[in-house]
């Protein structure tokens, strides 16, 4: 769902790939030690030199095993995306199976807030100019949209080509880009007050309520059935 090209470097761009169990011990750690130093500071604000010295290594070892900062970030992010590609299982559900698992993803996300705040500062951050991760979170989104829509129109029973006009594409797209912005909002809400945000429940509610809308007339409407 991204691209993680880094531009024009020409140099090689992916981590290296120890070799010992021990070395691939270690670059384990400096990965989950990167995450939760990237989700508490940012980017920007992360240096090089307190990842190193939180991982007991120095930044000579770090870049050992990652090359740069900007490398160490994509590789934080891309272990995030294997995590939801192992939940999501060998193949992507459809209609209103994906959308319960979106349901099942704001569930599963009140048990993992490391993860919840590095994707929410990170997301926020990468509008800036430059920013390493903005190419990453653009890509997402887009992926994530079109995987949305497909799902809406799918449950709804709309055409798939989208030549429902006024009464479905647009729509579609629009409930689309609603259901992912209730669900990144929910999560700076509960990452502020965990006790005061059901993320599931107001995600479920969202989806049901759009589904309503966006169903042809009929007996009975679609919804995520929770």
């Amino acid at each position: 769902m991204s691209n993680q090209s880094a531009g024009r470097e020409t140099r090689p761009v992916g981590p290296r790939t120890p070799r010992s169990p021990e070395a691939r011990q270690r670059q384990r750690d400096i990965l989950h030690t990167a995450t939760d130093t990237f989700a508490a500071r940012g980017y920007n604000n992360a240096s090089l030199a307190e990842i190193a010295d939180r991982a007991g290594l120095t930044q000579a070892g770090v870049l050992h095993y990652f090359r740069s900062k900007a490398l160490l970030l994509t590789s934080v992010l891309e272990l995030r995306d294997q995590t939801d590609i192992e939940q999501l299982g060998p193949d992507r559900p459809r209609g209103l199976e994906f959308l319960s698992h979106l349901v099942d993803t704001a569930l599963r996300n009140a048990e993992r807030e490391g993860i919840v705040r590095l994707y929410t500062v990170l997301s926020a951050e990468s509008v800036t100019d430059e920013h390493p991760a903005q190419a990453y979170f653009r890509d997402r989104y887009s992926g994530l949209r079109a995987f949305v829509t497909d799902a809406l129109r799918e449950a709804s029973g709309l055409p798939a080509d989208g030549t429902d006009g006024a009464d479905g594409t647009d729509g579609v797209e629009n409930a689309a880009n609603a259901i992912i912005a209730v669900m990144d909002g929910l999560q700076v809400q509960w990452l502020l007050a965990p006790g005061s945000v059901d993320m599931a429940a107001s995600t479920d509610l969202v989806i049901t309520s759009l589904l309503a809308t966006l169903a042809p007339p009929g007996p009975g409407g679609p919804g995520t059935g929770r």
